[in-house]
């Protein structure tokens, strides 16, 4: 089961976009959201990507992350190799969205 596709999903198969900037957000790599902070890092610099699409175990869109969010956990105190996407998210609602800077705690 690959964890990155590279090519963007079409978006019928996800929920409709509730803005604009959701409808474009939804390209780029998408991942599984489970994977780790680090992994991520490697992904965003290796596609060249600003950001990446975040999935659940069943594909459904759960947000975006940027690159620079990701970065900011790994360098915030308390980091350890072991966060993983979902652990940086609000469990509300996804971890950015629509380009907003999205300043979330860890969870606990």
């Amino acid at each position: 089961m690959p964890l990155v596709q590279m090519q963007p999903r079409p978006t019928t198969a996800d929920p409709v976009p509730r803005t604009a900037a959701d409808a474009t957000d939804m390209t780029g790599p998408q991942v599984w959201h489970d994977m780790t902070v680090e992994v991520a890092l490697s992904v965003t610099a290796a596609a060249g990507a600003g950001h990446l699409v975040l999935r659940d175990e069943d594909g459904q869109y759960v947000g975006l992350v940027t690159q620079a969010r990701l970065a900011a956990v790994r360098d915030g105190f308390g980091y350890t190799d072991r966060i993983r996407l979902s652990d940086i998210t609000d469990s509300s609602g996804p971890a950015e969205h629509g380009g907003a800077p999205g300043v979330l705690g860890l969870a606990g």
